[in-house]
């Protein structure tokens, strides 16, 4: 059969040769306008509204925040570096905009704070560093390294925008008495610099990321990036309370939005497909695959009403999923009516998905039990297990996308678990091969459907250790 590909694009078609001049020429127009506002001075009209300040700060902020959470949940679930660290650079310019919106006089100062003139710039500086990051290159293990260290990293935040609030209200040094915010317009261009130079080159990533793959979300992406950098310019050089200081503001409003709304448009499930890393749309890695499903549903299900099959599934589920997601890691693929579909190593993080799907499988079998006690006539939970190589991907287009795992192996789970007994745990030879402690007999070699050889299969007694 012919190999297919799976798709990563959604949405309308990515611009062409004249879209992307049209899009350059549109995102250069705030940067001529600052140019003409610093230029003529006249034209550069002074305007304060504290309240009008507040809450576009404050929306931006908010915006950016809900922004980098929907990417953050993500790129765990997925286990992509790149969606994760892109996270980051709008969480921690979303982070130290909202002690901007603090400092507008009235709210929370009266008077100017060094710290939080500076507050802005060293955010988009800090987050300049995050969008390099995230276009650098992040496959293989730095993938697994840099996801594995994401408490980590969003605890630095975190330490870094509370650390900088305490000195600042403080007025410990840097941010003392003596630093007015007008002795500190060289840092202020310094962070401006650096910031600049981080998003122009993100964004130059971006758009090769999209060149490759005619997709809106990282043409959004590098846009949002070319937004921040401009509104960095206007960070270092605009004048308080003037139209080129409200400039800056209304950048980083449209840089987040500009995101936000390119992924609202995308399918729900898998709205940032679009910026995953290729080991993550379309790799392949080791993993253990764990299928399991009710013999006898069907005769149960015929014999009974839909309230009632529907009531009896909710409590097996209740009891057979925690221990295989939360005790032992394991990702739920698909439920689909009485069956179940678990991946162990989908982020290519459990180097023992073997045991921990064999674990999963007996702990499932031993969590049910009690349920069928309570319910003899209910139908019982029969399991299989198979381990091997698969392909991780993207399956779909617009209106529908999935995250799936796919090849021989995943097909030979599946038969496995139909020829295993109710009540226990069918492993293949391979999955046995990863599991020297275990306890197993033979339950022969079997014909599976699609195999063109027969296939020996093992009743898992036990896994010692």
């Amino acid at each position: 059969m012919p190999e297919h590909r799976a798709a990563t694009s959604s949405g309308p078609a990515a611009p062409g040769r004249t879209g992307g001049v049209a899009i350059t020429v549109f995102l250069a127009l705030p940067l001529l306008g600052l140019a003409l506002l610093l230029g003529r001075p006249e034209f550069d009209i002074a305007w304060e509204d504290h309240p009008a300040h507040f809450w576009l700060v404050l929306s931006a902020a908010l915006i950016g925040a809900v922004l980098a959470y929907a990417m953050g949940a993500a790129a765990l679930q997925r286990g992509d570096a790149r969606v994760l660290l892109a996270s980051y650079a709008f969480l921690v310019t979303a982070a130290f905009l909202g002690l901007h919106a603090l400092a507008t006089p009235g709210v929370l100062l009266t008077t100017p704070n060094a710290g939080f003139v500076l507050a802005t710039p060293a955010g988009l500086a800090l987050g300049a560093v995050f969008a390099v990051w995230s276009g650098s290159d992040l496959s293989g293990e730095r993938d697994v390294r840099i996801v594995g260290r994401a408490v980590l990293l969003r605890g630095v935040i975190v330490a870094l925008v509370a650390g900088w609030a305490v000195l600042s209200l403080a007025a410990i040094w840097p941010f003392d008495a003596g630093a007015v915010p007008e002795q500190v317009d060289g840092v202020l261009t310094a962070f401006a610099g650096a910031a600049v130079v981080g998003y122009a080159w993100a964004a130059w990533h971006y758009v090769m990321l999209w060149r490759q793959r005619h997709a809106s979300l990282p043409l959004a992406m590098a846009s949002a990036f070319v937004l921040l950098a401009e509104a960095s310019v206007a960070v270092a050089f605009s004048r308080n309370w003037h139209l080129s200081w409200w400039e800056w503001h209304v950048l980083m409003l449209a840089a987040v939005l500009l995101v936000a709304l390119t992924a609202r448009r995308q399918w729900h499930e898998e709205r940032f497909a679009e910026l995953y890393l290729e080991d993550t749309s379309e790799g392949q890695r080791d993993m253990s695959i764990l299928f399991a499903d009710l013999q006898g549903f069907t005769t149960f299900s015929e014999a009974h009403e839909p309230r009632e099959v529907t009531q009896m599934l909710n409590t097996f589920f209740e009891v057979a999923v925690p221990p295989v997601v939360g005790r032992y890691g394991g990702d739920v693929d698909r439920i689909i009516g009485d069956a179940l579909m678990v991946t162990f190593n989908r982020r290519g993080d459990q180097p023992d998905h073997a045991r921990r799907a064999a674990l999963a499988g007996l702990a499932l079998q031993e969590a049910t039990r009690a349920v069928v006690r309570e319910h003899p006539d209910w139908p019982r939970f029969r399991v299989g297990v198979n381990s091997g190589p698969v392909s991780v991907s993207v399956l779909g287009t617009a209106g529908g996308r999935t995250h799936t795992v796919i090849g021989d192996t995943v097909n030979t789970a599946s038969r496995i678990e139909g020829k295993a007994p109710a009540g226990g745990v069918a492993v293949s030879a391979a999955t046995l091969a990863l599991l020297p402690e275990a306890r197993a007999e033979s339950l022969g070699f079997l014909e599976l459907k699609g195999k063109a050889e027969r296939v020996e299969v093992f009743r898992l007694m036990g896994v010692e250790g």
